[in-house]
C-alpha cells in the first residue's frame, strides 16, 4: 500500500531555487527575448534575476536547449549542435541580394543611419523594396528620426539579426582584416583597396611642370 505523501513543509524551500524556476518559467512562457528588466516587471523588482539568470545560464549549458543572451535580452534555443536534428527535409531558401547585403551591412556598422546615409555610403540609391525585406526577415527596425532638416527617419538591427549570425553584441561583428582573412571581400572591393590614390599638392605640380618640359 502506498503511504500518503506528507505536505510540503514551506520552511524546507530553497528561496533561491523559487526564484530560478520563477524566472525559468517566465522566459519560457515569452513570446520574445526578454531584458533584465522585463523578466523583474514579472518576477518582482526584489528578485535578484541576474543571478537567477546566471544560474539558469550553467544549468543549460549542456542541455539540449540553452540559455542565451543577445542584445541585451534572454530567450532559450535549441543547442547549436543540434539545430541539424529540427531541420525541415525541405527548407525554402531566400537569398539576399546584393543590394540588399550591402545595405544590411552598411545598417549594422553604422546605425542608427537614415536611408540618404545609407546611399552616400553606398553611392547608388536603393529601393524601398531592399529595406523592406530587411525588416521582414525581421533583422533591421526603424530606430526614431534624426533632429535634422526633414527628420528622416533613421534605421538599426535588431536582436533577431545578432542571434541569427550567432553574435552577442555588434561588437563581435568582424572587422575588415577578419573579413578579408576570410576571403569574403568582393575582388573589386580588395582591387579598389589596393589602388594608389592619384598625386595630390606640390607632387601633382611637379608633374605638370614635367609634361610641360616635355
Amino acid at each position: 500500500m502506498t503511504e500518503p505523501r506528507l505536505p510540503l513543509d514551506p520552511a524546507a524551500l530553497d528561496p533561491a531555487a523559487d526564484v530560478t524556476r520563477a524566472v525559468e518559467a517566465t522566459l519560457f512562457a515569452a513570446a520574445e527575448p526578454l531584458s533584465v528588466q522585463d523578466i523583474a516587471a514579472y518576477v518582482g523588482p526584489d528578485i535578484d534575476v541576474k543571478a537567477a539568470l546566471a544560474t539558469l545560464a550553467d544549468l543549460y549549458a549542456t542541455r539540449g536547449v540553452t540559455l542565451v543572451e543577445r542584445g541585451g535580452k534572454w530567450h532559450f534555443q535549441t543547442a547549436s549542435d543540434l539545430a541539424h536534428i529540427l531541420r525541415r527535409e525541405r527548407e525554402e531558401t531566400r537569398k539576399l541580394s546584393r543590394a540588399g547585403i550591402e545595405t544590411l551591412a552598411i545598417i549594422a556598422y553604422h546605425e542608427p543611419v537614415s536611408r540618404a546615409e545609407i546611399e552616400a555610403i553606398r553611392g547608388v540609391q536603393i529601393s524601398k523594396g531592399t529595406l523592406d525585406v530587411l525588416m521582414e526577415a525581421g533583422w533591421v527596425r526603424p530606430a526614431g528620426r534624426r533632429e535634422t532638416p526633414g527628420r528622416p527617419l533613421t534605421f538599426a538591427t535588431t536582436p533577431a539579426f545578432l542571434a541569427h549570425f550567432g553574435l552577442e553584441t555588434r561588437r563581435d561583428l568582424p572587422g575588415i582584416d577578419d573579413l578579408r582573412a576570410a576571403g569574403l571581400l568582393d575582388p573589386v572591393d580588395l582591387a579598389f583597396e589596393a589602388m594608389e590614390l592619384p598625386e595630390t599638392g606640390a607632387e601633382a605640380e611637379e608633374l605638370e611642370s614635367d609634361d610641360d618640359h616635355a
